[in-house]
Formats: C-alpha cells, sequence, structure tokens
C-alpha cells in the first residue's frame, strides 16, 4: 500500500487532462481548410492577407530558402538542430559525418507566431478550428511575399522570399494541422515538402528501443493541445509497430504554462518588479484552476523554489508560480503523481520533450524527475520506483532534421554551390498585434486581450488582427534573449546579423 495518502492521488487525478476535440483524420477537405484555399485562388498575386503568389515555384526552386514556423521562439531548437546538423555526407547524401554541417549551403526563414502563442491553449478553449486557421496561415506566410517592416509601418512590403519546405517547429501545430497543410499545398499543386516534428519524436522513441528490452514507460511533456491529440502515443505506437517492436506504455502531461513561462508571456509569468500585479491576468496553475490545479497536500511534492512564487505560501489559493523553474517542477510532479495514482508500477525512463520549448529547459525537466525520485515522506521514497534512475530524453528536433535532409535529397532540392559572396543570410519574423485593426483588442502592453484572443472563430480571412514583422533581439523579453544566447548558438548568430 502506498504511504502517501490516499486523497493525495485522488485531489490530483482531475489535473489530467481531459482530451478535446481530436484533429481530422487524413482524408477529406475540411472546412477551414477549403476556406483558405479558396482565399489563396482568389488573390494569386499574393498582395492580400494570407495569400501568396502562385507563380512563385514555376523556375528552379533550389535557390528558395526553408521554412520554420512555430508558435513562439521554441521551433529556434528544431532550427539550431538543422542549423547543426552532419549526420550525412554532403556529396553523395550517405549516412555518417563528413566534418560539413548538413544545411552549409541552405537558408532559412522563420516565423514565430508570438502573437497568437501558446498554441497548446486553443484546442483546450474550444477553438480546434481556429486553431488549424492559426497554422494555415502560418503556412502561407512563409510561402508568401508579404510581410510587415515594423509594428508601426503604413503598408506592408512584398519583397521577402517563399519557400521550397515547410518544417512545422511545433509539436501542437503538427497534431493539430500538418494534414491540414498538405491539403492545402496539394491543392494548391506547387512542390512544397512539408515537415513535422511529431512523427520525427515517434521515430525517435522507437530507435532508442531494443526488441530484447524490458516494456519502456515513455512520459510525453508537451502543451494541453498535444497531449489532447493523442498526436504521440498512436505516433509512437506506430513506429514502433511498423519496426517490429514492442509498444511503450506512454504516459502524458498537458503543460498548460511552461511554453508561455518560456516565452515571458504576462498571463504566465510577471517581472518582479511589475506594478501591474494586481491587474495582471494569471492563467497557470492555481488552486481554483480545474484546468491545472494546485493541490496544497502535494506542495511538499512539487518543492517550489520560494523565489519562484508570487502570494502566500501558506495560503494554497493565493499561490501564483512566477519562474520556470516551478512551472517545469508543478508539470513533473504532476505527471508522476497521476502516473502513480493510476496504479501503473512500471518506472518512466524515456521523456520526450514533447513541445519545442522544452529542450531550452531540458537541464530542469531533469533535475525535477530527480527531485521528485528522491522526495521522502515517512523516512521512505515513495516515487523511486516509478522514475528510473537514468532517464533518456528524445529531442525530436535531431530527428526533424534528419528527415527535412533525406526529403530534400529525395527529391534534389539541396541548392548549388553558391555564387562567390556565399548565401544570402538567414532571415527571422516574428507575429505582433496589429494595433491598426478595428476589431483587435489588447492589452496595456500591446499584446492580444486574452478573452478575445481565445474567443476568436475561423474564418477570419479578412481580419488581420496580427502581422508579421521581422524578429529582432530588442523585441524579444530579456530571459528568451538570454535562453537563445545561452543554448542556440547558431541561431543566436544569424539572430544577431538581424538589422
Amino acid at each position: 500500500m502506498s504511504i502517501i495518502p490516499t486523497f493525495i492521488w485522488l485531489a490530483l487525478a482531475f489535473a489530467q487532462q481531459d482530451s478535446p476535440v481530436k484533429p481530422d483524420q487524413a482524408g477529406e477537405m475540411s472546412e477551414v481548410v477549403r476556406s483558405f484555399v479558396e482565399h489563396a485562388r482568389q488573390y494569386p498575386d499574393g498582395r492580400k492577407a494570407f495569400t501568396f503568389d502562385m507563380s512563385a515555384w514555376s523556375n528552379d526552386i533550389r535557390t528558395l530558402p526553408i521554412g520554420v514556423f512555430d508558435s513562439g521562439i521554441g521551433g529556434l531548437t528544431v532550427q539550431e538542430a538543422i542549423l547543426s546538423l552532419d549526420a550525412f555526407d554532403n556529396d553523395n547524401y550517405s549516412p555518417g559525418p563528413d566534418g560539413r554541417k548538413d544545411f552549409e549551403r541552405e537558408r532559412f526563414i522563420y516565423f514565430g507566431d508570438q502573437a497568437n502563442m501558446p498554441y497548446g491553449n486553443y484546442s483546450s478553449a474550444g477553438q480546434p478550428e481556429f486553431l488549424k486557421e492559426l497554422i494555415l496561415k502560418d503556412a502561407a506566410f512563409l510561402l508568401g511575399r508579404r510581410y510587415w517592416p515594423n509594428p508601426e509601418a503604413d503598408a506592408p512590403r512584398f519583397d521577402k522570399p517563399p519557400v521550397k519546405a515547410i518544417v512545422i517547429a511545433c509539436n501542437t501545430a503538427t497534431a493539430w494541422g500538418m494534414e491540414e497543410i498538405r491539403q492545402a499545398i496539394a491543392a494548391w499543386k506547387i512542390p512544397v515538402i512539408v515537415i513535422g516534428v511529431v512523427e520525427a519524436g515517434a521515430r525517435g522513441v522507437m530507435e532508442d528501443i531494443n526488441s530484447a528490452d524490458q516494456p519502456r514507460t515513455v512520459a510525453v511533456l508537451a502543451t494541453v493541445g498535444t497531449c489532447g491529440s493523442n498526436a504521440y502515443p498512436k505516433a509512437i505506437g506506430r513506429a514502433t509497430g511498423l519496426a517490429g517492436k514492442r509498444a511503450p506504455e506512454v504516459v502524458q502531461q498537458g503543460s498548460l504554462g511552461l511554453a508561455g513561462a518560456i516565452e515571458g508571456d504576462p498571463a504566465f509569468i510577471g517581472l518582479a518588479d511589475s506594478k501591474n500585479e494586481a491587474a495582471r491576468a494569471y492563467l497557470g496553475p492555481s488552486a481554483d484552476n480545474k484546468a491545472a490545479a494546485l493541490n496544497k497536500d502535494a506542495l511538499d511534492i512539487y518543492g517550489f523554489d520560494p523565489a519562484g512564487l508570487r502570494g502566500d505560501q501558506k495560503v494554497v489559493e493565493s499561490i501564483r508560480l512566477n519562474s520556470v523553474a516551478n512551472y517545469v517542477r508543478y508539470d513533473v510532479a504532476t505527471l508522476v503523481l497521476n502516473h502513480k495514482s493510476s496504479g501503473k508500477v512500471s518506472a518512466i525512463d524515456t521523456v520526450v520533450l514533447g513541445c519545442t520549448h522544452f529542450p531550452l529547459v531540458e537541464q530542469e525537466i531533469l533535475d525535477a524527475f530527480a527531485r521528485v525520485r528522491a522526495y521522502e515522506y515517512n523516512g521512505e521514497r515513495p516515487f523511486e520506483s516509478v522514475i528510473a534512475e537514468i532517464i533518456t530524453v528524445v529531442d525530436p528536433a535531431e530527428m526533424t532534421a534528419k528527415e527535412l535532409f533525406r526529403e530534400m535529397a529525395r527529391r534534389k532540392l539541396f541548392c548549388q554551390p553558391a555564387a562567390e559572396g556565399g548565401a544570402p543570410k538567414d532571415l527571422f519574423f516574428m507575429s505582433v498585434a496589429n494595433s491598426r485593426c478595428p476589431e483587435a483588442k489588447t492589452k496595456p502592453d500591446g499584446s492580444l486581450d486574452a478573452d478575445y484572443k481565445y474567443g476568436r472563430q475561423p474564418s477570419g480571412l479578412t481580419v488581420e488582427d496580427t502581422i508579421g514583422v521581422p524578429m529582432q533581439i530588442s523585441l524579444l523579453p530579456v530571459s528568451t534573449r538570454n535562453l537563445i544566447q545561452s543554448r542556440l548558438p547558431e541561431v543566436w548568430t544569424g539572430l544577431s546579423m538581424t538589422p
């Protein structure tokens, strides 16, 4: 019998996310896709918002850049993996490093939809169709030439190059929108590759499983939307089954706020000296948040750092998380509590970083598992048996980079040796709220109001409430800048060259 009181398991069990409506299966085109396809066809010159120049792929497309998008800056971890990859021979494309970066001749366009992030919360807010529309808008931005030179610009510009491949560097967007993007591109009849991170991550799990191993237990840490789609359990089961390996048990934790906290979203984390703390609409874990509940009887298990909390630590109803480390500790502890309360006895031995933001805090995640494993109650360690001493981390980013290389090699899309002067530099863009849009409701800091953000309906192709602008280091929160600079050196070099 467990030495942790039963009421803790019961109290924490409801922290598991109910699965919202799941993404459409491959096949019939949805109304959202049909509307988007027709909208782009109506404006084939690409001058209208959410459209593109349909003649852009009529000539040699090998010189076009590769597009990467995410709901924010998390996808930069995937771009870092692509830029750093040396897993193939660049001359004959055979496996094996050759001392040269595999994408050394390529250039990239990155788009982070920061104004609309985090994507993981739209499905749980009952807006899966609008989420799909956002994902299609991201693809249209990469395909098109249209962008705004700055947030205050009077008119857009049309000198951004289109792309020859789209990497969906967002687990939620892959789970909910990859099929929609592929359907739209097929309808438009344009030769653009589409690669997503979920299936790549599943292959990473499969490759780590030895057929002779004991049954494995894989924990997926992802957003609420990704977990609600059940994309990872299905993809892992499919990948291991096709390889003739035993499918592992998969447990999930849908994080409500970690991605937002990493991004510095004020709905989840605020500055220590913020004068508007009382007015801040906090959406993170709390005692009265049914989607992410704090339980007073589990505070010791969470192991929060007092420096990263707001409120009275003795009154659970007043506690607000205010550090990335505490969001990590909440998610990991909740995952383990739910796993143990389910009656399972298997030890979690693999963790999939199912959100592209999470590799930025990989060490904090491992530290949180070690902390819970070492937790003592009445002289015993109740979680030691359900957490392996050594945990394998699967970051889908590298697998995505390898898949992109193989697909580009298959289609012979690699850029040929550049002329004198080398390849053009990479470009980085992000979305911001459109201050000129009368429909958009914003907060004093210029970001979208939360009720407006999650209350929008699809078919908003005539409303441009967010715009794509060049990503500048000065526009990013300080915490985000520090993470990129310290952990993503290739990306930081390119971003630092942005005017």
